[in-house]
């Protein structure tokens, strides 16, 4: 795992973006909060910050220059007006161009994990979970950022 690790992580981040989304400033850090609008569905900030693990003031500034560029749409929530709605764009050729990059990504883990039972697709979660936890306390044990 710690030679197989870095090699995917390596490709992942240099898969590229789709032509459409080339003029979007998009950073690595914005795939997770799209997936989780994507495969979610609309959420509130503060949602996307607990699922992000990240201050909500961190999502509200993506979720606003992700909304200035086009890429997210905001709305009042109709349950309580000072939250705010997040969702994908409606613009279908944005969405679509992000529908497309993330599939890529869904359908390898589709494809990783079909042979797995229900039991070892958990296993391998879990060990991710406390990989990164174990990670994160290593780094925090030096004094330095997050390296992964």
């Amino acid at each position: 795992m710690l030679l197989q690790m870095p090699r995917v992580i390596g490709r992942l981040k240099r898969t590229p973006l789709p032509e459409r989304l080339r003029s979007f400033h998009l950073a690595p850090r914005h795939l997770s909060l799209l997936a989780y609008l994507l495969f979610d569905g609309p959420l509130r900030v503060g949602e996307l910050a607990e699922r992000l693990d990240v201050a909500p003031t961190t999502v509200s500034l993506m979720v606003g220059d992700l909304s200035r560029q086009g890429v997210l749409d905001r709305r009042p929530d109709p349950a309580d007006r000072r939250r705010t709605i997040v969702t994908i764009t409606e613009d279908a050729l944005t969405r679509g161009a992000i529908e497309r990059w993330l599939a890529n990504g869904a359908v390898a883990w589709r494809k990783a994990f079909e042979p797995l039972t229900p039991a070892e697709r958990a296993l391998f979660v879990r060990t991710m979970l406390a990989y990164e936890r174990e990670s994160l306390a290593e780094d925090a044990a030096d004094g330095g950022a997050p390296t992964g």
